[in-house]
């Protein structure tokens, strides 16, 4: 175990962003079971390149991302490795809520009401944080939901999995390149709990370990030999 340089805990409904260094590991928990923690990632340099889940689910012949899977760019390259997690399935499909699907199901607030346990939805989330870089709604690009499962029926309903992860559960990404990584914990777009979902997700930045020969994110695809070599030739003289 990596010595954690960095410790935080992103309460249910909330926002954050931050810039995560290549060789760096960023280990996601939920801490009550039966979270939702969203993300987009962006290179930081040059912000038209950004997560591409449709090429990230295709190179690697799956629906679902768990261990051994690495999420790309549309360059090609990787934002980062999933070296480790308990959980098995998180979601690539689904996108995020929204203000509209949010009153919806569990009505509107204001923060003259309730301060900060007003209600809030993800799509509003994620453009308070990119509005910190000077992005806005065009840079919007389909998001990650860890700790989420999605089911599909015979006849093509897609469905949210209950207790899909547990108390405590984790999932760790290997930072391969400089990404600017935008978050927020409001619930999955398919919850319907009856009340508004408050799930906190901790967070930890750690230094990694070395990419080795024998990497399991590195040899589950061929694919992701070809990306893992794009990536270095980016970061190539850069120290």
């Amino acid at each position: 175990m990596r010595t954690v340089e960095y410790e935080d805990t992103l309460p249910g409904g909330r926002h954050w962003s931050m810039l995560v260094r290549r060789g760096v590991n960023l280990t996601l928990s939920d801490v009550q079971g039966g979270g939702n923690l969203a993300m987009l990632l962006y290179n930081p340099v040059n912000p038209l390149e950004r997560l591409n889940l449709p090429d990230t689910l295709k190179c690697q012949h799956t629906f679902r991302i768990t261990e051994g899977h690495c999420l790309y760019s549309d360059m090609g390259r990787i934002f980062c490795s999933v070296i480790h997690d308990d959980v098995g399935w998180h979601d690539a499909a689904s996108g995020t809520c929204n203000k509209a699907l949010v009153e919806r199901k569990w009505g509107s607030t204001t923060y003259q009401e309730l301060r900060n346990d007003v209600i809030r939805n993800g799509r509003d989330n994620f453009l308070i944080e990119l509005a910190k870089y000077g992005l806005g709604k065009r840079d919007l690009a389909a998001n990650m939901n860890w700790f989420s499962r999605v089911d599909v029926s015979a006849d093509g309903v897609m469905q949210l999995a209950d207790a899909n992860s547990t108390p405590g559960a984790a999932v760790t990404l290997r930072f391969e390149m400089d990404t600017l990584v935008i978050m927020h914990s409001c619930p999955h777009p398919l919850q319907n709990a009856a009340s508004y979902p408050r799930h906190a997700i901790n967070f930890r930045l750690s230094l990694a370990e070395p990419l080795a020969d024998d990497d399991a994110c590195l040899l589950s695809r061929e694919e992701n030999g070809r990306g893992f070599v794009n990536t270095q030739l980016y970061a190539l003289g850069d120290g």
